[in-house]
């Protein structure tokens, strides 16, 4: 079935815009969990992990979820392409959002000794293990939404929702830091962000069960033939689409390097490593989140013109380049760490901003779930989620600040390395069973109408 094949009625600008703000929520969910762990790792390692390894344990902590994400990624892909998006979705931003809200009703180590950090890694790992499918298929369902010559643009408001997301956790705990005394924090102040989860888990729950699954993927269901149930899809993708799986990998090492070392770890580096307190390194790291949330729409927009490849392109040389340079900077007093941390970011963005349009795009839709969150959380899990761990080891124990700066060129030459063998996909239709871009139908298409909302 090729993409000319597709005739189905384009969804009108309400479902399309519904469907942005469910994927968005659902993100924003996720990565709200992040930014407070993040932003709360002091908190969290006097109450769980108290002892003079105690961030490294928090770390842990952080990095754990990730070994997880793999293993969701295979569970929750397969069943996205076999039974569906939505209904996957609703129940992995469900889980996410209770795993998140019970961090913070845990007893202490104070309280229940070593089976505190014990709930505490356990409640990460069913969080780790839900988002593995939850980024892949909010990535999928609004690639599959967005008109195909406006996808950069529709879909950078699910990383708009990642910021987002992000940028409230770190919100919230400088407020409640600001607010409240350091002992009421310490005792019950920390809890309260990750309460939060929960209602928003609630509204992207209801936003997403008022959506049915995409055109894209309904108009297909009874042209591929059963694989031989889950398994069976699973051993699909791996066996048929190893080559994407493998390029998409190489992306993701550089993407969540970056990704994992700016947001995640720069809190607690900037403290530990540089010496800014706690309410100053929170106040870094916000106004970098907020900048770089107001460029991602451009960024998205941006590539729909230039395509994906050049955006990417720019940006792993950029960081390469000023990587180094722009930590150093961060050491010389705090405006400076202001200047050094959004020059960074502003660097990051043209790969954050593209994710959603240009890796559902390296597969066609009866594998695209499963090809996306497979690759995407492999990687994520090897070098993503130990960043801020790998990090804060080495700074802890040799004093070499600039590692994270090295740390993140080094992904960057893996990540441009990968990028070389993307093919360009902006503008090209997404839906059928080819794979975009790889027949002799890949070209910009104008055959399928669809809503330019």
């Amino acid at each position: 079935m090729t993409d000319s094949a597709v005739a189905s009625d384009a969804p009108s600008t309400r479902t399309l815009r519904k469907a942005i703000a469910a994927s968005a929520i659902g993100n924003a969910t996720e990565w709200y969990d992040y930014g407070v762990y993040a932003a709360t790792t002091t908190y969290l390692t006097q109450a769980f992990f108290p002892g003079h390894l105690g961030t490294v344990g928090t770390m842990l902590g952080f990095a754990v979820s990730f070994l997880l994400r793999p293993l969701g990624g295979f569970v929750w892909g397969p069943i996205g392409d076999r039974l569906g998006r939505k209904y996957v979705l609703a129940l992995t931003i469900l889980l996410i959002s209770i795993a998140t809200a019970l961090i913070g009703v845990l007893p202490t180590h104070a309280s229940i000794g070593v089976w505190a950090p014990i709930l505490l890694i356990a409640l990460r790992v069913v969080q780790g293990f839900s988002t593995g499918g939850e980024y892949g298929g909010a990535a999928t369902f609004m690639a599959e939404y967005a008109p195909d010559k406006k996808r950069g643009r529709y879909g950078s408001f699910l990383e708009f929702g990642t910021m987002a997301g992000f940028a409230s956790g770190t919100a919230i705990v400088l407020l409640l830091t600001l607010g409240l005394s350091e002992s009421q924090m310490q005792e019950w102040g920390w809890r309260l962000p990750f309460l939060l989860a929960l209602p928003l888990g609630i509204a992207g729950l209801y936003l997403r069960s008022q959506l049915d699954d995409p055109p894209l993927f309904t108009d297909i269901e009874d042209e591929v033939d059963d694989p031989g149930g889950i398994t069976g899809q699973l051993r699909q993708t791996l066996a048929q689409y190893w080559r994407p799986i493998l390029i998409m990998f190489g992306m993701v090492v550089a993407l969540n390097v970056a990704n994992y070392t700016l947001l995640a770890y720069q809190p607690e580096y900037l403290k530990s490593a540089i010496g800014l307190s706690e309410t100053s390194a929170s106040v870094v790291v916000l106004i970098g989140q907020v900048v770089m949330m107001a460029l991602i729409p451009l960024f998205g927009m941006w590539s729909d013109k230039t395509g994906r490849k050049p955006m990417w392109r720019a940006s792993l040389i950029g960081l390469f380049v000023f990587a180094v340079p722009m930590y150093w900077l961060m050491g010389q007093s705090i405006a400076w760490a202001i200047v050094g941390f959004v020059v960074l970011g502003v660097l990051y963005i043209p790969q954050l901003a593209t994710i959603s349009a240009t890796f559902p795009a390296m597969f066609p839709t009866q594998v695209r779930y499963a090809g996306f969150a497979i690759s995407y959380n492999v990687s994520t899990a090897a070098f993503g989620g130990t960043a801020p761990l790998v990090n804060d080891a080495v700074v802890a124990n040799t004093g070499w600040s600039l590692f994270p700066a090295v740390y993140l060129m080094g992904a960057c030459v893996i990540g441009g390395i990968a990028l070389s063998f993307l093919k360009e996909t902006a503008g090209l239709s997404i839906a059928g069973t080819d794979t975009p871009g790889a027949g002799p139908e890949a070209e910009p298409t104008t055959s399928r109408p669809r809503v330019d909302a």
